[in-house]
């Protein structure tokens, strides 16, 4: 019951946090490219680039796996294989960012890691592989197996 409504919030919080990655990542390579300063000898223009490329493929992975999200959702379907290795690894990454973001931004950044990764653990955890129980009334008709044949009749002798 409550399982699309989740596939769907999670692909759109992974789809805006994707976003989210690739602009912070790109705004602070454009920042290290204009300052022109050198970190402990490290070239700025490598640093800009390496900024933009890392935003670039992290916003890409973070959009992959709302695409998967978005699959389960419109599927009504358990992710299997790579997809559900994605959103097992997404959800170890916002537990780490949930973690430094603690020590280092504050408990607000934090919360919302573990909103996300809670949300990720649930999407995960409704689609377990059982089916949901019919609603409707349930008899031989709908047992799913068909009916016992009765047995073959003996042969008759000539």
């Amino acid at each position: 019951m409550v399982r699309r409504p989740v596939a769907w919030i999670v692909a759109l919080v992974l789809f805006a946090e994707a976003l989210g990655v690739l602009a912070v990542n790109w705004f602070l390579g454009v920042v290290v490219d204009r300052q022109d300063m050198s970190l402990a000898g490290l070239d700025p223009d490598m640093m800009s680039v390496s900024s933009k490329i890392g935003g670039v493929v992290f916003g890409l992975y973070f959009a992959l796996c709302g695409l998967v999200s978005l699959l389960v959702a419109l599927r009504d379907r358990a992710p299997a294989g790579l997809g559900r290795v994605l959103l097992i690894s997404a959800a170890v990454v916002h537990a780490l960012l949930g973690a430094f973001a603690w020590g280092l931004i504050g408990w607000t950044a934090f919360l919302l890691m573990v909103v996300v990764l809670a949300l990720i653990v649930l999407l995960l955890m409704t689609y377990d592989g059982r089916p949901e129980k019919p609603v409707g009334p349930t008899g031989p008709a709908d047992s799913g197996t068909p009916p016992p044949l009765s047995p073959p009749a003996a042969p008759t002798a000539p």
